[in-house]
């Protein structure tokens, strides 16, 4: 198990591929602790995927066991990757297990964007 109590990561995953350099993706941003690509099944005008370069299954994970200089270079690509988007404003999310929609075992995060949002979630 994770330290996030979600199974252990699975290097076959697609994101793990695609940060192999086996399946393609519309790149946004590389840099050496992230990868930002857009989803190819959009939610949104703007659905931008940031993804970290290592193996981390969900944001406790990749907090308690990436370094310090990898967590701040991943939220500085989540930043740069928003930028552009401050204007007419974006939403960053970010599902843990299945529960909650994860569908990739791989952490990451969504940005989304071009249109209003709405509600964050519907009350219960």
């Amino acid at each position: 198990m994770s330290v996030s109590g979600l199974p252990p990561y699975d290097p076959g995953n697609i994101f793990a591929r695609i940060l192999r350099g086996e399946i393609p993706c519309k790149k946004v941003l590389e840099s050496e602790h992230a990868l930002a690509f857009h989803d190819i099944n959009p939610l949104s005008p703007t659905h931008i995927l940031v993804i970290p370069k290592g193996e981390w299954v969900s944001a406790a994970d990749f907090h308690a066991g990436a370094s310090a200089e990898a967590i701040a270079g991943f939220w500085r690509a989540v930043g740069e990757v928003g930028r552009p988007l401050e204007g007419s404003g974006y939403r960053i999310l970010s599902n843990m297990g299945v529960d909650a929609g994860q569908e990739v075992p791989h952490f990451h995060v969504h940005l989304f964007g071009g249109r209003p949002l709405g509600v964050m979630l519907k009350r219960g």
